[in-house]
């Protein structure tokens, strides 16, 4: 099966293109990394600032993204791709273009965090795993990779050893454990540095340990 990948020469537009974004940190211009955060269903890119109060570094440049009406894509991530379009598509666009934006600005991908959370973290997962590349981090909070079913064979390149964090509970509402350790498997095979953590009766949220292991990745952008 063919995923869609951002095409440089021909952008995708969709639903959320064009939305408010939100940044906060070091300006672009005297920065060392960036952090983009996609926040989940319902949240916004405002929520999600309260993640760049959790990190330690006044050399990080933090942006957060918008979904239009506060929704990636309407149904839940283990529909078929299909039914969450162009929600899906769009909001890959949108990552994309924020990371275009930052290289602009000096700071290359291999200093660019992406960190998500719930519908957040599926669109960072999926968005990782069809543009593979060395990223400076990939953090998902509560979420895995996007569709009804998910073929490892479908992924193909290089992350790099790119660190990536998955962390979610044994028992979240949204998103089976079964998911996480499918994108797990999806990101060993890209190549990726990955530390899995399944947390014991968790609520869907973010605990400590989480942001430690994410301050951890910070810590180790040179």
């Amino acid at each position: 099966m063919s995923l869609f990948q951002v095409d440089p020469q021909n952008p995708f537009s969709g639903p959320h293109q064009n939305q408010p974004l939100v940044t906060d940190g070091a300006k672009i211009d005297n920065a060392e990394m960036s952090m983009i955060f996609i926040h989940g269903r319902g949240a916004s890119a405002q929520s999600m600032m309260m993640f760049a109060d959790e990190f330690e570094g006044d050399h990080i440049h933090y942006r957060a993204i918008q979904a239009k009406r506060h929704t990636w894509y309407p149904r839940s991530f283990m529909a078929p791709k299909e039914m969450n379009q162009p929600g899906i598509n769009s909001g890959l666009q949108a990552i994309y273009d924020q990371i275009s934006e930052l290289n602009e600005g000096g700071i290359p991908t291999e200093k660019i965090i992406l960190l998500g959370f719930s519908q957040g973290a599926c669109l960072t997962t999926e968005f990782a795993a069809r543009h593979p590349q060395r990223f400076g981090g990939i953090v998902g909070f509560s979420g895995g990779l996007i569709g009804e079913e998910v073929d490892p064979e479908n992924y193909q390149g290089s992350l790099e050893q790119t660190p990536v964090f998955l962390g979610c509970s044994d028992r979240d509402p949204h998103i089976p454990q079964e998911r996480v350790d499918l994108t797990e498997e999806v990101f060993e095979k890209l190549g990726a540095n990955v530390t899995k953590k399944i947390y014991v009766g968790m609520a869907h949220t973010v605990n400590k340990d989480e942001i430690e292991y994410a301050q951890h990745i910070i810590n180790n952008i040179g």
